[in-house]
């Protein structure tokens, strides 16, 4: 059976009261649903449905920062994968072009997409099928691979690493300090996120529009960030550790130019894990790309374990 000789019915759920149906399908963000729409990181309008009669086929859902007005990322793009008898590939397509146009402002560029996978999904024979359907569906409504992401965790069973004596650590002064910083470390970054922007902005453009729409939005105190210095006072780096809506984090960290080569990099990694341990959180979440092996690198040597990966997609 395919796409086009079934009945499907595509539509948003109603409220909470379909999580249920919505959660037919499992998936690693399930748990957390209930929680989204609660704080309004999630509306019922934008998780979507597809379904033959009384099967679900298909979902999808797009995710905001809570108090946010309009969808920031597609998190959410699930097809039955037990559903042998139809083309999955196609109902996804279907489903996101379908909601997309109900939802997406006309002409918008649409928010990413991202699939947590496990570390080794290739690996999988049934993980990789579903994976490489989904970006499938994507790739046919016009996105294409941005990037892979590797995730990680630091729990308290690894020792607290601790910086060695060669930097030294202070408070950030004010923003204008960190964009300055920010601007600096976007020369030579390996970040896929970072250089896509800069071909089409600034890096001043890229730091303020990146502090505007993540740093400023963390709710815990900015005194947690680190600026990181030679002992004469010069600038090495810096490390922003935080917490989102779910845990603690290293939100965002870098070497200036100048300075890299030299293992710093360790030092200034140490600290944002330290601030974050000595407040007794449970565990700490970080990622990077695939691709930034130096930054890989030093998150295992500072005893985090690789959690999962991220696909990324985007939309030019």
């Amino acid at each position: 059976m395919t796409v086009n000789t079934l009945d499907l019915t595509i539509r948003p759920i109603t409220g909470p009261e379909e999580l249920d149906l919505f959660s037919r399908i499992p998936y690693t963000l399930n748990h957390e649903l209930a929680g989204d729409l609660t704080e309004g990181r999630r509306r019922a309008s934008w998780m979507w449905v597809a379904l033959d009669g009384d099967r679900l086929l298909a979902r999808l859902s797009w995710w905001c920062r809570a108090g946010g007005d309009s969808p920031l990322l597609l998190d959410i793009l699930d097809v039955d994968d037990g559903s042998d008898d139809v083309d999955r590939t196609a109902v996804a397509g279907l489903l996101l072009r379908t909601a997309s146009a109900a939802t997406l402002a006309e002409g918008a560029i649409p928010p990413e997409y991202l699939r947590y996978v496990s570390a080794a999904w290739r690996e999988d024979p049934a993980e990789r099928r579903a994976v490489e359907e989904r970006m499938a569906a994507v790739e046919g409504e016009g996105g294409s691979l941005l990037v892979e992401r590797l995730r990680f965790e630091w729990t308290p069973a690894s020792p607290p690493p601790r910086p060695g004596d060669r930097l030294r650590f202070r408070p950030v002064r004010d923003e204008e300090e960190m964009l300055r910083l920010m601007v600096r470390v976007l020369d030579g970054t390996l970040d896929a996120h970072d250089r896509a922007d800069l071909e089409h902005g600034s890096a001043e453009q890229v730091a303020a529009d990146r502090y505007a729409e993540e740093f400023a939005g963390y709710r815990t105190p900015r005194d947690w960030w680190r600026i990181a210095t030679l002992p004469s006072g010069e600038p090495v780096g810096f490390v922003l550790p935080a917490r989102n809506d779910y845990h603690p984090m290293i939100g965002y960290i870098g070497v200036l130019p100048e300075h890299r080569g030299h293992g710093y990099i360790d030092d200034i990694l140490a600290e944002g894990t330290r601030v974050l341990a000595d407040l007794g959180v449970d565990r700490v979440r970080a990622a990077t790309d695939v691709g930034n092996a130096p930054m890989a690198g030093a998150f295992h040597r500072a005893g985090y374990t690789t959690l999962s990966r991220v696909i990324d997609m985007t939309w030019a």
